[in-house]
């Protein structure tokens, strides 16, 4: 993180409240926006006015009612982990429940019912576990998609995999075909969607987080060295300029189609820390970990175009099919985004949850956002998260 702007100089400020230095070693967010980490066991903090104030704007909760969702996330986030290993093989896939406030485990046999409603989960009782529902995923990511197919996941809820696909495309005689193809394949359940997805860079403009070339995207988290961000931002070798237009760093690593992950090295002069900015909407947030949402868990995204903005996780495992080909085992959720905001910030409370890729809509009218899941990028490059 270089200096200047008040808006750098609160961040600064808030690190030194909570007595972490800036190590000369990384990157600083300076605008977030597009196996694995150890997750942070420590007790969150209670939720800030900002952050609530945002998941009422978004999800039309209380202040109350929000920060009442988060300590249940947080729960559901502990259970779903010794639910699964409980279930074993007969483990249908689990998602948290905002009615209640509880999580779901999908099991294939009763007699592992009363087991997951031991360690506090509520049941339903499937025909298909989440390793065949992942099998009959596998098999259809080996098709070449239409580009009428948005995409296509795992739901637990539905016990099936779910392809999306363009509602006016639909009766298309090739996405009439995927759809003949995909359901020879396994359990299928078609759903329609009003666009098709898109990824969100967006040409340079004066004052954005980083650039490469012409295209301008947000930082994601901090890692010890860099950052990381979406793989359709920059090739592995291309330059970064910060913010402020300076040398910042290269890419060393970077995937797309099939993924959309990148990590960028940084330069001297720039330095990483465990914070994601809220843009004024809400206080800086501290990045403690990497714990994973569940299905309908509250999250929230932080990017360089439209800054916060909340929602809840979808689908998870989701083959997303880009004009430049697809994309595997991303994350789904109902907020939204727009051009500028890829590679960006995605998290449930205090936890890192992955970085913007691409979706469909944007934050006037609505949409949808996918995001690559944080734990796949730093056990890729062999990254540890800049934590709190």
């Amino acid at each position: 993180m270089k200096h200047t702007t008040p808006l750098r100089a609160a961040v600064t400020a808030l690190l030194l409240t909570v007595g972490l230095g800036a190590a000369p070693t990384g990157v600083a967010s300076a605008a977030p926006l597009p196996e694995p980490a150890a997750a942070s066991s420590a007790a969150a903090p209670s939720a800030s006015a900002g952050l609530l104030n945002a998941m009422r704007r978004d999800l039309g909760l209380t202040a109350s009612q929000a920060e009442e969702r988060l300590n249940a996330e947080r729960a559901a986030e502990a259970v779903e982990k010794t639910a699964r290993l409980a279930a074993g093989g007969a483990y249908g896939g689990s998602w948290y429940e905002p009615s209640t406030g509880r999580l779901v485990v999908a099991v294939t046999t009763r007699a592992k019912e009363s087991e997951a409603r031991a360690l506090g989960a509520d049941t339903r009782l499937v025909q298909h576990s989440a390793a065949a529902l992942d099998r009959a995923k596998a098999r259809l990511d080996t098709l070449r998609a239409p580009t009428g197919v948005a995409g296509w996941h795992v739901d637990p809820r539905t016990n099936s995999v779910v392809v999306t696909v363009v509602r006016s495309e639909r009766e298309a005689p090739a996405v009439r075909e995927f759809v003949d193809r995909a359901r020879a394949g396994g359990p299928v359940t078609v759903a329609e969607t009003a666009q098709a997805p898109r990824t969100y860079a967006a040409g340079t403009v004066g004052g954005d987080p980083y650039s490469t070339g012409n295209v301008r995207c947000s930082i994601g988290f901090s890692v010890h060295g860099g950052f990381v961000t979406a793989g359709h931002c920059g090739q592995a070798g291309a330059a970064v300029r910060g913010w402020d237009g300076s040398a910042m760093g290269t890419f060393q690593g970077s995937s797309f189609p099939g993924n959309d992950y990148a990590y960028v090295g940084i330069h001297s002069g720039w330095w990483t820390v465990p914070v994601v900015l809220g843009w004024g909407t809400i206080p800086d947030q501290l990045v403690r970990g990497s714990a994973e949402a569940p299905v309908g868990a509250s999250i929230c995204r932080s990017g360089s175009t439209t800054h916060w903005h909340c929602g809840t996780v979808l689908a998870k495992n989701e083959t997303v099919n880009y004009s430049q080909g697809a994309v595997h085992q991303m994350t789904k959720t109902s907020v939204c985004a727009e051009g500028g905001d890829s590679g960006g910030s995605f998290l449930s409370g205090d936890q890192a949850q992955g970085v913007t890729s691409g979706g469909w809509g944007n934050c006037s009218s609505g949409g949808q956002t996918w995001f690559q899941p944080i734990n796949e990028i730093l056990g890729r490059y062999g990254l540890t998260l800049h934590t709190a």
